[in-house]
């Protein structure tokens, strides 16, 4: 039976009456090919597999052995029969390296060459009897190029599952729009410095007070022929190739965006904070996929230890997150400075965080932190956020670190580098009140008043009020009556009935 037909043949078993009693709806879940994506898609999947849906999860054969470094060559055994992993080529050079690929590379790749494999694999799940029928593709917002030319030829429903902000995902599809304005591309990026980044920019739907350094970094040393900035603009304007899209957040957090997303994206919603959907669900009823995991980075758990013999609210967490680089010096002044405030702290390095160099710390850095510093390899994030005695967060404004901070009532030190970080910054510290910006040309001496200022002084602790205030309507928007949880029931109503 072609995929074309076994889907069509779905639909009419199923009519409008769900799939209690028809065959199990199957999801094609394909994140972009980084850890952040991977993560955020992931959760989402367990959520549609608790709801009954047999989960095909497809990732880059690259990331595929990335993930059985990490989590084991066997790492895909005792998963549920109903939850399997698949996956594709990414069409890049053969490479084992375990690190971050190159991001032009990978965005021409997911442009040109991914959707043919995208489709032969959803044709060989078509022909496959032992596995239901293709209900819908789940894509990363970031994979439509591969992923739309298949859903549409053979009329199955596309879910954009965005892993980004609302904030961010309404400044990606106005990106183009600084071109046609004159503001973009900048000749240097030291523009954005002299006064030229306050320009404000006050026609985005939703968005106010921004101004054009707090746009997503692309545009900003962008040609016509730029790689980075055409494929993100371009995905910003291929929204409409969805069904339905997904937003990573909650309702209450972005209101006004999310509104003005609603009149320009066919149905969206806001599904989020996933993590804590997750964790409720696995609290109150059988949860059997809470066990799958897909970390591309080894964890390490030592740290937790460390932090219970500390007090409350006195240690302050630092991570870059998974693909941010910095220069030596950077790394440097960030030690120095930590080791200046005199405030305990966690910080996570990765082997490649310094671009280029191996990442060596200075010896009285070492010496001077030993009894109150833990330096650590990849950690479980969320364990460590929710932890009693993390008062603050150092962090680079990625996603996920950011609502996984906001979800445990966290206040953050803002630290932006690369993508929609810039954006993400802007909300966190003018809109949302929980954090307090870094200089992008880190001095010590910044470092360690900004540390004293979050974690001990008056300004940290309105933040740390305003965080709880946001912990407590997360936690409301993912419980089962929260406006997250309807709004997941909704799309499947959607999913099933189409």
């Amino acid at each position: 039976m072609s995929l074309e037909s076994s889907f069509s043949s779905e639909k009419k078993q199923m009519g409008s009456a769900g799939f209690e009693s028809a065959t199990k709806p199957h999801a094609v879940c394909i994140p972009f090919p980084a850890q952040s994506h991977i993560g955020a898609m992931l959760k989402l999947a367990k959520l549609l597999h608790h709801k009954g849906f047999h989960i095909s999860f497809v990732n880059t054969e690259f990331n595929h052995r990335r993930l059985a470094r990490a989590q084991g060559p066997e790492f895909t055994n005792g998963t549920l029969s109903d939850f399997q992993f698949l996956t594709i080529p990414d069409g890049l050079p053969p490479s084992d390296e375990d690190a971050i690929q190159d991001l032009p590379m990978l965005f021409d790749s997911m442009r040109n060459d991914m959707a043919g494999p995208f489709g032969d694999l959803m044709l060989s799940l078509g022909s496959n009897p032992s596995v239901p029928p293709v209900t819908c593709v789940v894509s990363d917002g970031f994979m439509t190029f591969a992923t739309s030319p298949t859903a549409s030829k053979y009329g199955i429903p596309l879910i954009h599952l965005f892993t980004i902000s609302g904030c961010a995902l309404m400044a990606v599809k106005h990106l183009r729009a600084l071109g046609e304005m004159g503001l973009a591309p900048l000749t240097d990026e030291s523009q954005l410095t002299n006064g030229y980044g306050n320009t404000p920019i006050d026609w985005i739907p939703g968005m106010k007070n921004m101004r054009l350094c707090d746009m997503p970094h692309f545009f900003r040393s962008s040609g016509s022929d730029d790689t980075l900035f055409n494929f993100i603009a371009d995905t910003g304007r291929k929204t409409d190739d969805a069904t339905m899209t997904i937003v990573h957040t909650f309702e209450e957090l972005e209101p006004d965006v999310l509104q003005a997303l609603s009149s320009i994206i066919p149905r969206v919603y806001a599904v989020g904070p996933l993590h804590l959907m997750i964790d409720r669900i696995a609290r109150e009823k059988s949860f059997s996929s809470k066990h799958i995991e897909c970390s591309l980075l080894e964890e390490h758990n030592e740290c937790l230890w460390w932090l219970d013999s500390k007090e409350p609210k006195s240690v302050i967490y630092v991570n870059f997150g998974s693909i941010a680089f910095m220069t030596h010096q950077q790394l440097v002044e960030f030690a120095m400075g930590l080791a200046k405030s005199n405030r305990c702290f966690l910080w996570v390095l990765r082997p490649d965080l310094v671009n280029g160099d191996t990442t060596t710390l200075p010896k009285e850095f070492v010496e001077e932190t030993r009894e109150r510093g833990f330096l650590s390899g990849w950690c479980p994030q969320e364990r460590v956020l929710c932890h009693p005695s993390i008062g603050g967060f150092l962090t680079h404004c990625g996603w996920n670190s950011t609502i996984e901070s906001l979800s445990a009532g966290v206040p953050m030190l803002c630290w932006p580098w690369f993508g929609d970080q810039s954006t993400i910054c802007k909300y966190i510290c003018d809109d949302w009140g929980v954090g307090l910006e870094m200089d992008g040309n880190v001095k010590r001496d910044e470092v360690e008043r900004l540390v004293r200022e979050l974690m001990e002084g008056e300004v940290g602790k309105k933040m740390r009020h305003k965080a709880m205030e946001w912990k407590k309507m997360a936690e409301a928007a993912s419980s089962e009556k929260g406006s997250s949880s309807m709004n997941l029931d909704k799309l499947l109503d959607e999913v099933l009935s189409e």
